[in-house]
């Protein structure tokens, strides 16, 4: 597939790394010029390309940017890709960590709600919760026991089949997460967040979560 992915952090770069071992053509953007990404091109042989290219045509685009940098994203920048293209965003909201106060999440927008609204398309939440280093190098193969699962939150339909798909070739289990109004259940502080549980176990602690967001993931 054609792969679009904003935002080359730790995430982001990983999923460069591993989508491009697996085979996809990936196209990667920064917040600055693709010339910064050289070194990640060189590495993988992804094409580094502007922000407003990523999504040009792509069969899924991944976002996966800083919670306060969202609104920065230039209008339509997702809306370029293949009709029916799954975006994945896999923003967290860390208000003292780094983000600062947003106002809608902290009165119970969820986060990837609070995204799809800032972005204009429906999306799904996936890969926020499993630190890059196990996602770099934790996928076994389907039927592992205690192959690590990850929640994935959104709409039914062809695209989340191919996001379900997508998360299977990389090594982990799906687990469907419900509507993205649902995707609350994942984010930081939540039962599921970071703990790398096999299927059973995500479903039971995405069963568990509450709508309260925890002291340290609220704005001090």
């Amino acid at each position: 597939m054609r792969i679009g992915i904003i935002g080359a952090g730790m995430i982001g770069g990983t999923l460069t790394r591993r989508l491009t071992a697996l085979g996809h053509e990936v196209r990667v953007a920064n917040s600055r010029a693709p010339e910064t990404l050289a070194d990640l091109a060189a590495e993988t042989g992804v094409t580094a390309v502007w922000a407003r290219e990523a999504a040009v045509d792509a069969d899924v685009v991944v976002v996966s940017i800083p919670q306060r940098n969202t609104p920065d994203l230039a209008p339509g920048i997702v809306a370029t890709a293949r009709p029916g293209a799954p975006v994945i965003e896999t923003n967290n909201y860390y208000p003292q960590q780094r983000d600062g106060r947003i106002a809608a999440l902290e009165d119970g927008t969820p986060e990837s709600v609070w995204v799809s609204g800032l972005l204009g398309v429906p999306v799904y939440k996936v890969f926020n919760g499993i630190w890059w280093k196990h996602l770099l190098g934790r996928g076994t193969p389907p039927g592992t026991a205690g192959r690590i699962a990850l929640p994935i939150a959104g709409a039914d339909g062809p695209a989340k089949d191919t996001v379900v798909a997508l998360v299977d070739e990389l090594g982990f289990d799906p687990v469907d997460a419900g509507p993205l109004e649902e995707s609350w259940r994942q984010q930081p502080g939540t039962p599921v967040y970071g703990k790398d549980l096999d299927a059973d176990g995500t479903r039971a602690a995405l069963a568990e979560a509450s709508p309260e967001r925890p002291a340290d993931f609220r704005a001090a």
